[in-house]
């Protein structure tokens, strides 16, 4: 293995080049040089073929040897309340440690999959993702029970990486799956597994001690694992998962401390702290790194962490710098139009680049259409940019000089989107059956109240956000094509009763949100909740089915009734 672990310490110390030339060297006939191998390609597809054919070079390896895995099928069933694989017979005899080798990368080239699939967030990558998660659990399974038997002189029959291997995916898959809500696992035809998080933690940091060629990416894990739970829900004290990401990244940098990999993940814990200039510093110490290396994708990624670092500073000039570096995508065009949005100068840029921007996700799709829809005649009635923002959950990461900002434009627009409406209501007072169609302006209002209450909750002024969450909820029949408005605004009511210390109220309203289906960015959403549920069942909240605090026709409300213009 030491060919490998050189290449390891290539790939973390940004020498890409010497790194692929030791992978390349046996990645036809060694699977464990494949895998390696798949961390260096450029685009998914190639990375996913890559990982197809190191599945097949182990599994033939296996096969050779005359070894199949069918009594571990059924095993995923089968867990017990350890969260671990269950025993087997001690007395029989061991499986060679070149056999539990090959079955260690084969679990790995499957759970790689597995995770590059669901990041495709759509119904068949999540469907297909089950199948690559319950294939590595069967072969993780065997290779555990297999060291469980060997006891503590399992050193005798196998290598130190075989086992820091199954550590390392026994632990991801652990805390892969306590993520994953219901809905999913269902897709997945994943039933009966338990996932434990605090045995998760405990297997991946015990690979992290081995130092082994698996450590880095254990840490890696560890740090995405962090992340998501300091920033996908940051308004449910994420602070004790930023304290542990933060002693899980000062270990991993005293080994790399030069890795694009961990000051990518320093820029972005930087940015949970709300320390946005420390974390643009990471970022840009990265960005020199991969460029030196000539690793375009790291590079493409730190130029948009840069840019959206930016947006968190409402320098839209800056952040359109950044975003118009990266590769034409429609991702990166909507970037830019929604930078080119915010400035008033370039109004027009802005649309010629709405008008030519091609639709990845349903998100996008339908904001593009939603503004073509009214011939981008009423844009000024929009923020595109603060709504990536909000459904980034970004707004958390702001400083309250930025949060007020914020809120003086959010006016701007609702106050224009106000004055339109009393022009149309004068002209009708005055002409009878006028050919100008009624002022409806339903899902530009409700949008812009909802990101005024998401700033106001990033500014613990729970208090002043109710009324405006009140207006979407009591008037969701006038939002007429965002239909992704009414989930956000359970999660973000929920988070109004959170500060409020009216912990049932929230569980009550996300699990409401839980019930909205069919809308874009739902899979996120879905993780979001499922985050806020996960917390309420540790402080064991109750779950409550009643309808106390409905208004007319059942649309939930939160206690204080809006008098007047929602505007104001």
């Amino acid at each position: 293995d030491e060919p490998i672990r050189k290449g390891i310490q290539y790939l973390f110390n940004n020498e890409l080049n010497k790194a692929k030339y030791i992978f390349q060297q046996k990645s036809h006939s060694d699977p464990l040089y494949a895998l390696g191998l798949s961390l260096l390609r450029d685009d998914l597809a190639a990375t996913m073929d890559t990982l197809s054919a190191t599945y097949a070079i182990a599994h033939a390896q296996i096969k050779r040897k005359g070894f199949f895995n069918f009594s571990f099928v059924p095993v995923w069933m089968k867990s017990n309340a350890s969260g671990l694989p269950p025993s087997l017979d001690p007395k029989s005899t061991f499986i060679s440690n070149g056999i539990l080798r090959a079955l260690t990368i084969k679990a790995e080239a499957s759970l790689a999959m597995a995770i590059l699939s669901m990041l495709q967030e759509t119904k068949m990558a999540f469907v297909k993702s089950g199948f690559y998660l319950k294939r590595a659990y069967r072969d993780y399974s065997c290779v555990w029970q297999e060291y469980q038997r060997m006891g503590q002189k399992y050193t005798r029959y196998m290598d130190r990486e075989t086992v820091s291997g199954v550590q390392l995916g026994i632990g991801t898959l652990h805390l892969l799956i306590s993520l994953i809500p219901p809905k999913i696992m269902h897709w997945f035809g994943i039933f009966g597994f338990r996932s434990d998080q605090q045995l998760g933690l405990a297997l991946l940091k015990l690979c992290i001690e081995v130092k082994g060629i698996r450590s880095p990416f254990a840490s890696l894990i560890l740090l995405s694992y962090y992340s998501i739970l300091s920033s996908f829900a940051p308004q449910l004290d994420g602070s004790q998962w930023t304290n542990s990401a933060i002693e899980c990244l000062v270990k991993a940098q005293k080994l790399y401390p030069r890795s694009s990999f961990f000051l990518i993940y320093a820029g972005r814990i930087s940015r949970i702290t709300k320390n946005i200039p420390l974390s643009t510093q990471s970022f840009t110490f990265s960005l020199e790194a991969s460029q030196k290396s000539e690793w375009h994708e790291l590079t493409d990624l730190t130029h948009c962490e840069i840019g959206f670092n930016y947006l968190l500073q409402l320098d839209w000039t800056s952040a359109l710098n950044y975003f118009s570096k990266l590769p034409s995508t429609g991702l990166t065009q909507y970037l830019v139009a929604c930078c080119h949005h915010m400035l008033p100068d370039q109004r027009t840029e802005s649309i010629l680049m709405f008008a030519s921007t091609r639709p990845i996700n349903r998100f996008i799709q339908g904001r593009l259409e939603f503004f073509q829809k009214g011939g981008y005649q009423h844009m000024d009635f929009t923020l595109p940019a603060l709504e990536l923002l909000l459904v980034t959950n970004a707004f958390e990461h702001m400083n309250t000089t930025h949060l007020e900002s914020c809120i003086v434009l959010i006016q701007h627009a609702l106050d224009k989107i106000y004055e339109r409406e009393k022009q149309d209501h004068i002209s009708r007072l005055k002409e009878l059956a006028p050919k100008s169609v009624p002022a409806d302006y339903g899902d530009q209002r409700a949008i812009l109240l909802l990101i005024k209450a998401a700033v106001l909750n990033s500014l613990r002024l729970y208090k002043n956000s109710i009324p405006h969450l009140n207006w979407i909820m009591d008037h969701q029949l006038l939002i007429q094509s965002e239909n992704w408005i009414l989930p956000f605004t359970y999660w973000e009511a929920g988070v109004t009763s959170w500060g409020l210390a009216d912990f049932t109220k929230s569980r009550k309203l996300w699990q409401l949100a839980l019930n909205c289906t069919q809308y874009p960015l739902e899979y996120r959403m879905m993780i979001r909740l499922q985050l806020g549920l996960m917390k309420c069942q540790a402080m064991h909240v109750q779950c409550v089915t009643d309808t106390q605090g409905a208004s007319s026709q059942g649309r939930k409300r939160l206690p204080i009734k809006i008098q007047g213009n929602a505007n104001k």
